[in-house]
């Protein structure tokens, strides 16, 4: 090893801890969360927009002073093209990490004015947005989603998930199960009533609201969502003994984490067709927000959906903290969950069209995005970058993942409308209608974690 090369590492360390450092006290969704009280008040007044505005969120001071904050962030973003020249690449994704950090300041300054929604669409994008490589938007995905996952079978499918497990169990099931998979690290699980969500990760701890009821579909999901993907990408970051920015994450790797982890759900068949709608139903509450829509006609529309009361405040609640509930301010991070699974999905079938099936364990080194993945690749090979140490099995041994996205690139040249009225035809005189279904409660099952 050159003293060169040495000197690389060291400057690579340095600049990342101090990003680590800067961001430390900015903490998005606690900054702009709502009390639990705020959900009671409205489901008894649903006519009334809930009692939120710039002056509550000024009740609720920052955890930073801005200023500080940002005169630091400009700081370092010299400090990196000073000590890694402005062309390296591994410099130019702190850069942007930073640059991430200066708008999220900004957006958490505006909580409650339209700023704050202008600055979201700027970090997490728009429903409105393309997919990448695709002519469809977000929302054209997410409004065919949405009917697939709101079709009858699928409210059949959901009653075979009834939440009976209360918080305690959970947490004693999670606890084991994520200490075996997390062999050489201690994960905590903990109760928590500060949370809005069923359950909630930071780091390496996954909260579980001591207010909600489980499925064992839940722990599935929880086990590979929160647990395999979010505290397994934050632990394989921490692990950098340079690149340590890798176990933070900022706005720009969302759609890379929220995908990934409903892709692990899909691969692991852990998920549920409730858990699929909520999710998809998620890019309507952030498309009616961003055209004007107000909180009460977010939560109506979802209500005539045959969404719960409870179940409707809670989408909505996601995309209006932060912005107006009057309209015209919006959270849209919500968009990142189908958005991502979308991109990773595309990006594991690019690396096996493209011969470099060696890239897709890449998506678990740490917090990235994954357009960063072909710049860490390379620094992996000049041992500047570790491998993950923890992977799911499918992508510690990807030859499966190869053969199942094989098999998926081949059919993607198959007109598929040919065969769905093959098999309609074949289909037509069979009973669509669950023959018990008259005599069963259609309660529809869903989790909630974030």
């Amino acid at each position: 090893m050159s003293s060169i090369t040495l000197a690389y590492k060291e400057n690579l360390k340095s600049l990342s801890d101090e990003l680590i450092r800067i961001q430390k006290p900015i903490q998005i969704l606690d900054a702009i969360k709502w009390p639990r009280e705020l959900e009671r008040q409205f489901l008894q007044h649903p006519h009334s927009l809930p009692k939120v505005d710039q002056a509550f969120y000024q009740n609720r001071p920052l955890s930073f002073y801005p200023p500080e904050l940002k005169l630091a962030l400009l700081d370092l973003k010299v400090a990196i093209r000073r000590k890694l020249g402005h062309r390296d690449k591994l410099g130019k994704i702190l850069s942007k990490t930073a640059d991430q950090y200066l708008l999220v300041i900004e957006m958490l300054e505006n909580r409650g004015n339209q700023r704050f929604g202008e600055i979201s669409t700027q970090l997490y994008g728009s429903s409105q947005h393309k997919l990448h490589g695709d002519r469809h938007s977000i929302k054209q995905l997410g409004d065919r989603l949405s009917y697939l996952f709101s079709l009858p079978a699928a409210k059949r499918a959901n009653r075979q998930h009834p939440k009976v497990l209360d918080a305690e169990h959970a947490v004693n099931e999670l606890s084991q199960r994520l200490n075996r998979y997390f062999h050489s690290d201690e994960i905590r699980v903990r109760l928590s009533d500060g949370i809005m969500s069923d359950a909630a990760v930071g780091g390496d701890t996954i909260k579980i609201s001591t207010h909600a009821k489980f499925s064992e579909a839940d722990l599935n999901i929880y086990e590979v969502h929160e647990g395999w993907v979010h505290v397994g990408t934050t632990l394989n970051g921490r692990m950098q003994p340079y690149a340590t920015w890798l176990g933070v994450g900022s706005p720009r790797v969302a759609a890379t984490q929220e995908g990934l982890a409903v892709l692990l759900e899909m691969l692991t068949l852990s998920s549920t067709p409730g858990r699929a709608r909520r999710i998809s139903d998620r890019i309507e509450a952030v498309s009616m927000a961003e055209n004007g829509a107000d909180f009460i006609e977010v939560f109506r529309y979802f209500r005539e959906q045959n969404l719960s009361e409870t179940d409707s405040y809670r989408i909505t609640q996601r995309v209006f903290r932060g912005g107006d509930v009057s309209g015209g301010s919006y959270f849209t991070k919500d968009i990142s969950y189908v958005r991502g699974y979308v991109e990773n999905v595309n990006f594991i079938r690019a690396a096996i069209t493209a011969g470099l099936p060696e890239l897709i364990p890449m998506l678990f080194v740490g917090k990235l995005a994954i357009e960063d993945i072909p710049t860490l690749y390379q620094a992996q090979k000049l041992g500047v970058i570790e491998a993950p140490q923890y992977l799911p099995p499918m992508f510690d041994d990807y030859s499966g993942l190869y053969a199942w996205f094989g098999f998926a690139a081949g059919l993607a040249e198959i007109n598929l409308k040919g065969v769905q009225r093959h098999f309609q035809r074949l289909f037509k005189d069979l009973p669509t209608i669950d023959p018990i279904s008259e005599f069963t409660d259609e309660t529809e099952f869903d989790n909630n974690s974030d």
